[in-house]
């Protein structure tokens, strides 16, 4: 059988002909301003449930939300995939504002859904839920009416979603377009040549020590020049937030994100508290990395340092055809589906100008299909981040026969998918390795995604934690901020850095996402908890694949606590859990110690 030739940019096409200036978008656009204007109007009749005969009228209700909801989703997703794909595009700038005034109106009126439920009299409200049309999305209403309860009256939070448009999420918006103007001039291979953030940012695994430092320091430059715009920046968008969690009268900045991932203060206490116990094996990782690459301390620019000399490029279709081998092995589902991504060109991983850097997968709900971006440079930490998206868009794809109010699964559950599918093929491709150098570089950079996850993410979760509570004070200064990532950074890495990173949280587009607080341990939870999963995954073989899919058929519709003890028979809120995970990592660890013990 001939291997298809797989294309490196995406299409859009098939959703809406014409890019941003598509008039099928336009009439898409203006369809769903009709759905929401009815809406509105079916909401405008709707009042408190009185007895169990209401249950019809909150049905029909739930389905009308869908169908917003999905129409919504569907022109977001497309239009952010447009403004990936070349940050100089205007129009779709524009709509991005639009979809935005859109989602604005679909916010006040699921909170009159929702404040109307929460003063349903609790009788009332058992009997509700034991109605057949309802007894399925009970979960989701009663945390829409515990979430209710917390909320300010109708017309406060009505006030706050309306300035938040043009406030909260416009200082967003305004992030990404400070960022895709940034260009930097860095030497490779004897020519000084332009790169965008994320072209420049792929520098950091080039081969030559000279190459990495000069595009970190350019970076680093750029950032420095615009300091204070990003700091005018951040300190707004934390300023809406901490206004507005003061209103509520909501004491810990990590109440939110919390609650949005399903998730106890006492789970995430015991996972950072299992890794902060547990860093020294990685900080002598870090010593003797330096030591590889020829460094006198593990310096920021180097962390992603090849650490020999043999490190292959990839191509983008040997990746996929590497990814689509061992998705196999684990089951026929994950290839079949991860199959059918490359061939329909779900995917868009060029290395060209004037795309955003980072990469993500998005989901265009209409069509049950799912989008990929990434910029793709041939190594093989891009082949496990596109596993790790490929990991994202099968999460949805299982979720294909569940009702959309079971659907809405959190970020940290989100990160366990796409963990799940990185980890298949990163191990895999250690095992596969045919030669010592191949195997420690593979190695190398599966241990990479562990101080990522245990120590950067770390760093930025206590950064973000004491910025909070200095912002509380008043406005925080750019030199400040430069001061509070340093000292994260050092904390957070055990001491095991030379040269940091101070202006990292003017780099990083997670700190400046206004709809998802606290956008860092869900990563770590997911990296931490989908080891769990893999463990299982092993031991079953491929007939795991059906249980697996269970599990995320489930992660829309109960705590992570309830999801860890059904499907895994672990209490995720003591410190034994996570350390069984963090103990696969120090093997890694001591491998690569082994096998570098006689260079340096």
């Amino acid at each position: 059988m001939t291997t298809k030739t797989y294309a490196e940019v995406w299409d859009l096409d098939v959703f809406f002909k014409g890019g941003s200036s598509s008039p099928e978008l336009r009439e898409h656009l203006n369809a769903l301003t009709v759905k929401l204007d009815s809406f509105e109007q079916t909401l405008s009749t709707f009042d408190v449930p009185k007895n169990e005969s209401d249950a019809d009228k909150i049905a029909s209700i739930i389905e009308e939300t869908k169908q917003v909801a999905e129409n919504l989703s569907q022109a977001g997703a497309v239009v952010g995939c447009y403004l990936a794909q070349d940050t100089t595009d205007k129009q779709a700038n524009l709509l991005q504002g639009e979809i935005g005034s859109l989602g604005a109106r679909f916010s006040s009126s699921m909170l009159v859904v929702q404040q109307q439920l929460s003063r349903t009299e609790d009788s009332v409200w058992a009997a509700l839920m034991k109605d057949k049309r309802l007894k399925e999305f009970s979960f989701v209403l009663n945390e829409w009416r515990d979430e209710a309860k917390e909320l300010l009256s109708e017309k406060e939070e009505d006030m706050i979603t309306a300035l938040g448009v043009d406030g909260y999420h416009g200082w967003s918006q305004l992030y990404d377009l400070l960022v895709g103007d940034v260009k930097v001039r860095v030497t490779v291979d004897g020519e000084e040549k332009e790169f965008s953030v994320g072209q420049a940012s792929n520098l950091s695994s080039h081969s030559d020590g000279s190459v990495r430092k000069e595009s970190f320091e350019a970076l680093e430059q750029a950032w420095t020049d615009k300091e204070e715009f990003f700091a005018k920046t951040l300190n707004h968008m934390a300023g809406f937030r901490l206004a507005v969690y003061k209103k509520r009268g909501w004491d810990s900045v990590l109440k939110e994100p919390l609650d949005m991932n399903r998730m106890k203060q006492e789970t995430l206490d015991a996972m950072w508290g299992a890794i902060s116990a547990h860093k020294a094996p990685f900080v002598k990782y870090l010593k003797r990395k330096s030591e590889l690459v020829g460094a006198d301390a593990m310096h920021w620019y180097d962390l992603d340092a090849p650490v020999t000399e043999s490190t292959q490029k990839v191509s983008y279709q040997e990746g996929a055809e590497f990814i689509l081998k061992q998705f196999g092995k684990f089951g026929p589902e994950l290839e079949k589906f991860s199959r059918k991504a490359f061939e329909d060109e779900w995917i868009e991983a060029e290395d060209r100008p004037n795309k955003r850097p980072g990469g993500f997968c998005t989901g265009m709900p209409l069509s049950e299909q799912s989008r990929i971006f990434m910029t793709y440079s041939g190594t093989m930490s891009n082949v496990a981040t596109l596993a790790h998206e490929l990991g994202h868009a099968f999460h949805s794809y299982a979720l294909r026969p569940v009702h959309w109010m079971n659907r809405q699964y959190a970020m940290g559950v989100a990160e366990t998918a796409s963990t799940f599918a990185e980890m298949i093929v990163a191990d895999a491709a250690v095992k596969e390795a045919t030669t010592a150098d191949e195997k420690l570089a593979l190695l190398e950079d599966k241990i990479q995604r562990s101080v990522a996850f245990f120590m950067n993410i770390h760093a930025r979760f206590l950064f973000e934690t004491r910025f909070y509570e200095e912002r509380k004070k008043g406005i925080v200064s750019a030199s400040r901020l430069n001061t509070l990532m340093e000292e994260a950074q050092r904390e957070a890495f055990g001491d095991g850095l030379g040269d940091v990173h101070p202006h990292f949280w003017a780099s990083k587009l997670h700190f400046y996402i206004s709809r998802v607080p606290f956008y860092n341990f869900p990563y770590t939870f997911g990296y931490l908890f989908s080891l769990s999963i893999y463990a299982k995954a092993i031991e079953e073989g491929s007939s795991f694949e059906e249980k697996y899919i269970s599990l995320l058929r489930d992660t829309a519709i109960m705590s992570v606590e309830d999801l860890a003890m059904k499907h895994l028979g672990e209490d995720i809120t003591q410190h034994a859990f996570w350390e069984k995970g963090i103990a696969l990592c120090v093997k890694d660890v001591e491998e690569f110690l082994t096998l570098t013990s006689s260079k340096g």
